[in-house]
């Protein structure tokens, strides 16, 4: 059986208020046209989750709902500014065939890298800019079971290389 994996960085943040706490910053501009144009590729490509696992900070909640699509969402501190191994922990408890995951870098950078058995030929791939999106297939029966170093990648992509 495979499981595909879509690991997605939160889309750009504001930095307008110098006050503002790092957990309650919304997203900016760019990152509110971001959102939707990665979810037409996901929709476009086939690759649509049936459950989400999100960092609670609020760039991260409004990057899931701008994105427009129709998912069971699990919204939990762990993941956020998480590292791989706590990722993973998170991810051992998903139950859908196809599960996004939205977090932080530098954490979600690493994860790719560490599920991957080779990473995608893309010179952005390695600093994982705001919105990127990788989608990754593993051969296994259970969440549970993911291995580091063990998914295929189906696709990788960054925003701004995508039509708005």
């Amino acid at each position: 059986m495979t499981r595909t994996l879509i690991l997605t960085r939160h889309a750009k943040s504001s930095w307008g208020d110098p006050f503002q706490g790092d957990h309650e910053r919304p997203l900016n501009k760019r990152g509110r046209r971001s959102a939707p144009v990665v979810a037409t590729w996901l929709r476009q490509s086939g690759w649509l989750p049936d459950e989400v696992f999100s960092s609670s900070a609020a760039r991260t909640r409004e990057t899931w709902e701008r994105m427009g699509l129709q998912a069971e969402a699990h919204f939990t501190r762990a993941l956020y500014l998480a590292d791989p191994e706590a990722m993973r922990q998170v991810l051992s408890k998903a139950r859908g065939q196809t599960v996004l995951m939205l977090s932080h870098n530098p954490g979600i950078a690493e994860f790719a890298h560490m599920l991957l058995q080779h990473p995608p030929d893309h010179d952005r791939f390695h600093d994982y800019p705001t919105c990127a999106t990788t989608v990754i297939r593993f051969n296994i029966e259970n969440w549970a079971d993911i291995q580091w170093h063990s998914g295929t990648v189906l696709g990788f992509v960054i925003p701004r290389e995508l039509p708005e």
